[in-house]
This record gives structure tokens, sequence and C-alpha cells, in this order.
């Protein structure tokens, strides 16, 4: 399927009167960012950046699937636009927060540089995917903190998009989840794939003992077998005769998680299978697993309250025009001035972590451009927080595929380990660490 109509008609239309007035071509610049953090929310994780390269590196309107034929019969734009768009290749620069690092409100976590045309047409896909990914992203790295160190599973495919699915079993990935039950994830992006029988299969023999016998004769011990179908003690025991020992786990997937974990735990113990770990789902939270820390509990499959990112299915990102080029050639800072809470702040940004003397994050620069930016972040002191993906329109391979699935995954690990102890609590608070925006004469001249 192609990508090009994956947007808003306006940034077409925007377009085609730019190329009519001459303003297409000037120098711009976009960033993306939330000027607010999801209700209850400490910090963000950045997500999907690596996965938005690859989309934009193949994002084309020349297509043999009647893209250009149908913007012209709609009268979505006129032949001369619709030229330009069939010679479309996205030629500009793209830097950003690296993915997996967490972010904080007004965080320029994606900037855009090129002219205005071939900037504006990405807006809609790139927030479709950073506001998906973000917040999904978000929601693990909450349940991966209350999970300490017992694994994250995600499960939760039949709750969402078919594509969205996809891409939530990669945002949990980067935010610590050890593997998914998307096996389409796990061929994109080489996540690990887990999963082994629902109750249907158990139901679909004359009893337990020959649903057991039969997922043991297929898998092998180091399946996991479902418990609750019926009776659970009843289900222990049989799955102990016919497994010994070695069975790898089991599964719980309703009732009071808590109890019923100490119960299997403690026959599983008198039968001698003290190895054999236990599983359980059944729309689990970051709430749920930290109810579960003190319960032997080995591991958590969670499903729909990930996809849908725990309460929040949107990290309100947001894609404003922050520079342009005036009469002189030369970027000038732009800013949208409405009311709201709705105002942008103008320039093109680096950003910089202060971190103290204990490896502790205590601070959030940010540093907008009215004229020559200053030196590096690393300059100031501060950990940089930002990378190029993308250089006069030369994708960097490195930030894509499952080579940036992995480095995304490890800096998030890192990044929320910096953060105040104060961050992982799950109780409402202000964001973990302060941001301070100045601009880049009044940095010069401190």
């Amino acid at each position: 399927m192609s990508l090009a109509l994956l947007t808003d008609k306006y940034e077409l239309t925007m377009v085609e009167a730019a190329l009519q007035d001459g303003t297409a071509g000037r120098r711009c610049v976009f960033e993306v960012f939330a000027r607010r953090l999801p209700h209850g929310r400490r910090y963000g994780v950045v997500a999907g950046t690596g996965r938005l390269m690859e989309l934009l590196q193949n994002l084309t309107f020349e297509t043999d699937d009647g893209t250009l034929e149908y913007l012209l019969t709609s009268r979505t734009v006129g032949p001369a636009t619709a030229e330009w768009l069939r010679q479309y290749r996205f030629g500009g620069t793209i830097w950003g927060y690296a993915e997996g690092d967490c972010y904080f409100p007004g965080s320029p976590v994606l900037t855009v540089e090129g002219t205005f045309a071939e900037c504006v047409i990405l807006e809609t896909l790139i927030l479709s995917v950073l506001n998906h990914d973000c917040a999904v992203a978000g929601a693990a790295s909450r349940m991966t903190a209350a999970a300490g160190r017992r694994p994250c599973l995600e499960m939760g495919a039949r709750r969402t998009h078919e594509e969205a699915a996809v891409a939530a079993a990669r945002a949990a990935y980067v935010a610590g989840f050890t593997g998914t039950s998307v096996l389409e994830a796990g061929r994109r992006w080489g996540i690990p794939t887990i999963g082994t029988a629902a109750h249907a299969f158990t139901l679909l023999h004359d009893d337990e003992r020959a649903a057991f016998a039969s997922q043991l004769a297929a898998q092998g011990n180091s399946t996991t077998l479902l418990l609750d179908t019926y009776d659970i003690p009843t289900a222990v025991r049989t799955a102990i005769d016919l497994a010994g020992p070695q069975l790898s786990s089991v599964r719980l997937d309703s009732g009071d998680l808590p109890s019923l974990a100490a119960q299997v735990r403690a026959q599983l113990d008198s039968l001698g299978a003290h190895g054999t770990g236990i599983v359980v789902t059944s729309d689990l939270d970051e709430y749920a697993i930290a109810a579960l820390a003190v319960a032997p509990v080995n591991s958590y499959g969670v499903g729909t309250r990930l996809v849908t990112g725990s309460g929040a299915p949107t990290a309100e990102m947001v894609y404003k025009l922050v520079a342009r080029e005036g009469a002189d050639g030369h970027l000038a800072p732009v800013a949208k001035k409405s009311a709201g809470g709705k105002s942008t702040v103008g320039g093109a940004k680096w950003a910089g972590r202060r971190i103290d003397d204990a490896g502790e994050a205590v601070e959030e620069l940010i540093v907008a451009s009215d004229g020559p930016m200053p030196a590096a972040p690393d300059d100031y002191g501060l950990r940089p927080l930002q990378v190029v993906y993308v250089e006069d329109g030369r994708f960097d391979a490195q930030w894509m595929g499952r080579e940036g699935l992995i480095k995304a995954a490890r800096r998030h690990a890192t990044s929320r380990g910096e953060l105040p102890p104060g961050a992982l609590r799950l109780s409402e608070g202000e964001p973990a660490i302060p941001t301070v925006i100045t601009n880049s004469r009044d940095l010069a001249g401190a």
C-alpha cells in the first residue's frame, strides 16, 4: 500500500497554494513536541522514530495504485502540483531525540528542515507514528518499571488495528518488554515471539488431561499450560503429573491473581516443581502489576491496556513551523501567538540534559536559536539528546531495522535509569525534572 495518501488533505492544498505563490521553496524548520505529558505521567518515551524513518525513506507519490490520478480527479491538486508530487523525494534534514530517550513538555522530539513544501507533506505521517508509538512506549515503560526484574510480554494484537498491533509490539520492546505474540513484529524487527494455547484448545478436547498431553507432545516441557479453564488445583496436579517438575511454566488468566498465584506456587512446590514459573495475564496495567509485586509471579502478559496507552492513547505531539527563510535568505524564528496555552517558541533548537555527579538527571535545557546557534550541549556540561536521522535526503540506516530497535531499547533503560526515583511513582505528580527554555543569545552571554 502506498503511504502517499496517509495524510490530511490540507497538507496538499497548502503545497498547491505555495507552489502557485512562490513560497513552496522557502527553507523552513518544523518541530515536533508535546505541550504536556499525559495526565499523571512524569516522563514520556520517544518511540517510533526508527519505524518512521523506514516509512519516510519510501514515501513517494509516483506509484502504480492510482495515487496521482485520484488527487487529480478529486480536484485535490492541479496538474502542475501533481507533476511536482511525481518527482517528490524528501531531500531535507531530520534530527531529534534518540529513540528510547525520555522526553518532557516542550522537548524538541523531532526537527525537520527543508523547503516548506517537502516538509509540510510529512506532518500527518510523522504525527500518526509518534503519537501512537510514544503513547504505547510511555505506558510500557511504567509497566516494566513496576515489574522490576520480572519480564513483561506484549499480547494485545486482538485489541487494536492490525498494523497498530505490530507498531505497538515494537514500541513496547523499546520500553523494556521482552517478547510479543505478534509474529509480524518478530519477522520485521526480530522481536522474540511468545504464545502457546488458549482456553479454546482445552475446550476442544474431551478433558483437560487430553489437552495438556497434546500440547506437551507438540511443544515439549518448554511450553506454558493454561490452568484456569476448569478447576485450578486439579489443573496443577494434571500438569505436573504429565510433564513432571521440568515444566517451564503455567498461566493464570482470571480471578484474584495475587491469591491464586500464592496458592499455585505452594502447590507447585509441594509437587517438587520448584522451577516451574507462573505467568499472569488478564487485563493487566501498571497498577495491577505493582499490586502483584509481592506475589510469587514470574512474568506478566499485557494486552488491552498496553496497546491503548493505558488510558493515554496519544502522546499529544504537534508539528509546528518554528523558523522560515526571510527576505535576506537567512532563517528567522516564527511562533504561533494564540491564547489557550497553544503558543509556540520560535527558532530551531538543541536540547541537553544536565546530569549531577551522582549520575541523576536534574534539568532539561532547551536552547532556541534567534541567531547563530551556540556551542553544542556537551560544551555546557550537558548530555546531548539529539541525533541526525536524515542529512540532505540521506537516511542513516543505523537508526532503522533491528539494529536501531536494539539501540533504542538499550537507550531507554539508560535514560530511565538517570531519572530521579520519584519519576517511577504511579501517583500523579509533576514532570520528573524541570525544563528550562532559553535562547541562543542569552546562553551565549551567560
